[in-house]
């Protein structure tokens, strides 16, 4: 074995949040930690980017001075063993904005887009991981081979720590909750 092709440590051990938070944002980049070891993400396509960003800034526009919509950071689930999700949109309380790590108390909703190599783990893992935090809504949007996205919605049953299965959208986004807002799916 040649030493370019021996891994770095940081994939064969767990990792600390004080570990973590050492790293540059350029380190952090394209990985969550899941109990404490580093899962590296595949690039997203350009289609799954611009998804991600029309969601959140129609979410953005709707949610009202007391949220704020966003793409692209860590939401720390747990400190011990290290869990930090990256999803692909957030919508958390815009009081927060300087809080570092993004807590799930800070959030309200957050929304999945499902990619080649994703599938499991945002329809399974990821659901059970937001619900387990404390997470109100989440969102999986599906690229559908018609082109227009499939969005699920999920809403946090407190009590059980779960989600209920919420409505199905194609071509139009329409809700009310957690605030009212109207997405265009069919702009992709």
């Amino acid at each position: 074995m040649t030493a370019e092709m021996v891994a770095p440590a940081w994939m064969h051990e767990q990792i600390t949040a004080e570990e973590y938070e050492s790293w540059s944002e350029e380190q952090c980049a394209g990985i969550e930690i899941v109990d404490g070891m580093v899962v590296v993400s595949p690039s997203a396509s350009k289609r799954h980017n611009r998804l991600a960003r029309i969601l959140a800034n129609a979410l953005d526009a709707a949610a009202g001075a007391e949220w704020n919509a966003d793409t692209d950071f860590d939401v720390r689930l747990q400190d011990v063993p290290l869990t930090n999700r990256r999803p692909d949109v957030v919508v958390y309380r815009a009081d927060t904005i300087d809080i570092t790590p993004t807590r799930p108390e800070h959030v309200l909703l957050v929304a999945e887009v499902v990619s080649p190599g994703s599938e499991t783990t945002d329809r399974i893992v990821k659901v059970d991981q937001y619900a387990k935090a404390g997470i109100g809504f989440y969102w999986r949007i599906e690229q559908a081979a018609t082109g227009v996205p499939l969005v699920y919605t999920y809403v946090l049953d407190p009590a059980t720590k779960t989600y209920r299965d919420g409505d199905v959208f194609t071509g139009v986004l329409k809700v009310a909750a957690p605030f009212p807002v109207e997405i265009d799916l069919g702009q992709i």
